[in-house]
């Protein structure tokens, strides 16, 4: 019996010597198994280029909208769409046989003002002859001729000339009424005002126009589509500080289009109106872009991508944007002294609503200063850092202890 108990005593000595000798092992191994796998990513050297970036449409520096003037039929068209047209080719014609008839009636009309004027001035002329011819004849012996017919001499004198005036402002007014209807007779004859492409043709021929209603728009003339073309881009109210440094610098802007997906296209900054657009709450401004447009590659009506070049700085240390974003959430993985951190809501990115708008101006000013973590054993430290220019990517480290190659923690790997 003592054998057996002794057995057993001795079992246990040794069971427990094995659990206690193999306890390290077991714990390490749970520890190292239950430590996160942390994602990481290496600060880099470059340049980085800080850009906004929109969509915009392309249209023409200038569309002229030609229209008619007068009314009737259109008989004939000259031009077509995508027709090269110059400053006064003949682009349509409209019916002008009602407004030949006009011409027509206001030059007989001024004819005849003009031989009326003529009629008067004879007898105006005989007027003045038969004054003179009694002016003689009473300076020779004055009861040749009484008072009361030397009157009529003079007054029939006075009313022909009265009747001269008439004719001639007559005259003026057939002139005038002829230079309108000969006017409107030109405007049968649609022209280009300008050289250009034609970009839209809105009539046919046959169809009937009714100016008098509202002036029709028969053609949309484009000139100078082949040196440049604009792009309106809508930019949010937020980006508008920096659309305006840009602008100031002359910084170039690189846009792509649908139809050419493997070409960028580049442009400048050619105005920043101040007409503004609210959508759902979202207030944004127009910028022009000029681009060239030598090969006519960019037609109106495009869409394209924008992206405004802000400021480039080269050969600089840069941090990954997904570094600066992550934060720690278990205080177990930070090492003891910089656990404070982790009660910052301002570094998490967090900013109280509540704050008054001088309160959140400090804050946003201080949010360029940030902390980025890095592993130290099997912990992570934080490394404050200042940064400067950011694009989608990276960020300019301005100060702070990191160096290139560096790696930076991300995120944790999913187990």
């Amino acid at each position: 019996m003592r054998r057996v108990l002794l057995r057993v005593v001795l079992a246990l000595v040794f069971l427990g010597g094995v659990a206690a000798l193999s306890a390290g092992p077991i714990s390490r191994y749970v520890q190292e198994r239950n430590r996160p796998k942390f994602r990481t990513a290496e600060v880099t050297a470059g340049s980085i280029v800080s850009v906004v970036n929109s969509t915009g449409t392309i249209q023409p520096v200038q569309s002229v909208h030609i229209g008619a003037f007068v009314s009737g039929p259109i008989i004939r068209l000259h031009a077509d769409f995508n027709d090269e047209v110059k400053a006064g080719a003949l682009l349509a014609e409209i019916d002008p046989r009602l407004y030949e008839a006009v011409v027509a009636r206001d030059r007989a009309a001024l004819a005849t003002r003009q031989a009326e004027l003529e009629r008067i001035q004879a007898r105006l002329q005989q007027a003045q002859n038969d004054e003179k011819r009694a002016l003689g004849l009473r300076a020779d012996n004055k009861d040749f001729i009484s008072q009361s017919e030397m009157d009529q001499y003079k007054f029939s004198r006075i009313g022909l000339v009265a009747e001269c005036a008439l004719a001639k402002a007559a005259i003026d007014q057939a002139q005038a009424n002829l230079k309108n209807s000969q006017a409107s007779l030109d405007y049968t004859k649609i022209t280009s005002p300008v050289d250009g492409i034609v970009i839209d043709r809105k009539i046919d021929t046959g169809q009937t126009l009714a100016s008098q209603f509202q002036t029709p728009e028969l053609f949309i003339v484009a000139p100078d589509m082949r040196k440049m073309m604009h792009v309106f881009a809508s930019v949010d109210e937020t980006d508008m500080g920096k659309i305006r440094t840009a602008k100031e610098e002359n910084q170039p802007v690189q846009f792509t289009v649908d139809a050419y997906p493997g070409e960028l296209f580049e442009g400048r900054i050619s105005q920043i109106r101040l007409s503004s657009t609210t959508t759902q709450n979202v207030v944004t401004y127009p910028v022009v872009i000029a681009a060239a447009n030598a090969e006519l590659k960019l037609l109106p009506g495009m869409t394209a991508d924008v992206s405004f070049q802000i400021r480039e700085k080269k050969d600089v240390l840069k941090i990954p944007n997904s570094a600066l974003r992550y934060f720690p959430t278990e205080r177990l993985h930070v090492r003891e002294e910089d656990r404070i951190l982790l009660d910052n809501t301002v570094e998490a990115g967090e900013v109280p609503t509540s704050m008054l708008p001088s309160a959140r101006q400090t804050v946003d000013a201080s949010r360029r200063s940030r902390h980025v973590w890095i592993q130290d054993g099997s912990m992570l430290r934080a490394v404050q850092v200042m940064t400067g220019l950011s694009d989608y990517k990276y960020s300019e480290l301005v100060s702070g202890d990191l160096k290139e190659g560096q790696k930076l923690v991300v995120g944790i790997e999913p187990k």
